[in-house]
């Protein structure tokens, strides 16, 4: 990684959390506080305004929860990579976060050391799951047929990680785009998930492909 400062942006309705985020990363080597929103729609409003790298994100917040907050952000173009900071882990939660486009999901018990971590592992292009999480996502992989991904159907995981659409996987595969999106189908069903999110949470969780 470049020797450039992390910008990153704290969003949590609870005032304490905030300010105690805020504390950590003031004194963080390598990070800089990009800002910070009290309810998901000023959140969204900084995400776009201020265009921080990494936003740490609460998933319960007025007015626009944390999954909304990241839905409207990706529909706007914004390229910030969310990490869910909460005290929620049901496998409904971490599902819709990662299908939202969640790059990480902690648990607010997690140490500063661990969350510092995290959020370099995301600005390295990784995923950052808290024990736990990590657990249930892969506790719902086993025995999933990932083994059985053809040569061709890793070369199409491979780009996705690397955050390709169809089309530009197509082109580097040279192949159609129908091609591709029947590769997507089979990835998903293999790895039974639903969302590109989830299938790149999983092949960067188990090491299914290996990142760049």
């Amino acid at each position: 990684m470049s020797s450039e400062q992390i910008r990153v942006l704290v969003v949590d309705d609870h005032p304490v959390v905030r300010h105690g985020l805020l504390a950590l990363l003031k004194y963080e080597p390598g990070m800089l506080i990009a800002g910070d929103a009290a309810d998901g729609d000023a959140a969204i409003d900084a995400v776009m305004q201020l265009q921080p790298d990494v936003v740490l994100l609460d998933l319960r917040l007025p007015r626009c929860n944390g999954v909304e907050v990241m839905l409207r952000c990706r529909q706007r173009g914004s390229a910030a990579k969310f990490i869910v900071l909460t005290t929620y882990d049901s496998d409904e939660d971490i599902t819709r976060a990662l299908a939202a486009g969640a790059k990480g999901y902690m648990l607010k018990d997690v140490s500063s050391f661990e969350l510092m971590q995290a959020i370099r592992a995301v600005m390295r292009g990784n995923a950052a799951l808290e024990p736990s999480v990590a657990a249930r996502v892969l506790a719902r992989m086993h025995d999933n047929g990932a083994d059985d991904l053809s040569v061709r159907e890793l070369d199409v995981l491979t780009q996705m990680v690397r955050g390709d659409a169809n089309r530009a996987i197509a082109v580097a595969l040279n192949v159609s785009e129908n091609t591709i999106k029947t590769h997507v189908s089979h990835i998903f069903a293999k790895l039974q998930v639903q969302s590109r999110a989830e299938a790149v949470a999983v092949a960067l969780q188990r090491g299914i492909v290996s990142t760049y």
